[in-house]
C-alpha cells in the first residue's frame, strides 16, 4: 500500500512542478514583450496638483478613421463615430470598411460594456485608458503619487503595481502608462489629431486619426444601455 501511495503521488507532485514551470515561463514571456519602464524623469514637484482632466462641459460628436494591428498579421480598420456626454459618458461605434460589419462599446463611469464579441473587444483599451483617449483622467484612486516636472509639462506616478504614469502638457492630457512589476505593459497616447493605444505585452495596438470634432445637442436614450 505505500508504494502504491508512492507511485500515485509521483505524478501527481511533477504535475504540479509542470504547472508552476508553466505559470513562470508564462509570465517570463510576458515580462520579456512588455519593455522595462524608464524613471519618471523631470523635477520633484510634491507641491504641484495634478491638473483636473474632464470631459469638456458639451455634448461632443467625433468622426474618426482606425486601424487596429496584432504582431500575428491580424489588422482590421475602417470608420467610426465617438459620442461623447460629460460628466462620465460615451459611446463608440467602429464600422470595417467594405461594409463587413462592426461593433460598439459604451464607457458609463468605470463600467465598459461592449457586447458581442468579435472585433471591438479586441481592439478598445480597459476603462481608464479608454478614457485617457477621450481626454479625461479616470484611474483607480491611490495615495501614492510622484510628480515631477519639465517646463510646461507634468508627468506623475499613481499607486503601486500597477502604477499609473499621467502626463500633461499645460491643462492637456496626454499620455497614460500602465506599468505593472516594472514594466510598461500598455499606453494611450493623444494629440490634436489622433489618439495611439499599444499594449506592450499582447503586442497588438489602435490608432483612431480624427476626422472631425462638432458639438451636438442632445443624444438619443437608446444608444445608452440599460
Amino acid at each position: 500500500m505505500r508504494r502504491s501511495t508512492r507511485d500515485g503521488a509521483a505524478p501527481r507532485s511533477r504535475r504540479r512542478r509542470r504547472a508552476v514551470l508553466g505559470g513562470a515561463l508564462g509570465a517570463l514571456a510576458l515580462g520579456g514583450c512588455a519593455p522595462r519602464a524608464r524613471p519618471l524623469s523631470g523635477v520633484p514637484a510634491p507641491e504641484v496638483a495634478l491638473p483636473g482632466a474632464a470631459l469638456a462641459p458639451e455634448r461632443q460628436r467625433v468622426l474618426f478613421r482606425w486601424r487596429y494591428e496584432e504582431a500575428d498579421g491580424f489588422d482590421a480598420r475602417g470608420e467610426g463615430v465617438a459620442r461623447i456626454a460629460p460628466p462620465d459618458s460615451g459611446r463608440l461605434d467602429f464600422f470595417l470598411d467594405g461594409g463587413l460589419g462592426g461593433g460598439w462599446a459604451v464607457l458609463l463611469g468605470d463600467r465598459l460594456v461592449a457586447p458581442g464579441g468579435g472585433v471591438v473587444q479586441r481592439v478598445i483599451p480597459p476603462p481608464p485608458l479608454m478614457w485617457a483617449a477621450l481626454g479625461r483622467l479616470a484611474i483607480p484612486p491611490a495615495a501614492d503619487t510622484t510628480v515631477r516636472t519639465a517646463g510646461d509639462t507634468v508627468r506623475a506616478d499613481v499607486g503601486r503595481d500597477p502604477v499609473w504614469r499621467v502626463t500633461f502638457v499645460g491643462p492637456r492630457l496626454t499620455r497614460l502608462e500602465r506599468i505593472d512589476g516594472g514594466r510598461l505593459v500598455e499606453w494611450v497616447q493623444r494629440d490634436s489629431a489622433a489618439v495611439r493605444y499599444r499594449h506592450e505585452a499582447g503586442r497588438r495596438g489602435l490608432v483612431i486619426e480624427v476626422q472631425r470634432m462638432e458639438s451636438a445637442d442632445a443624444f438619443p436614450a437608446s444608444i445608452w444601455p440599460r
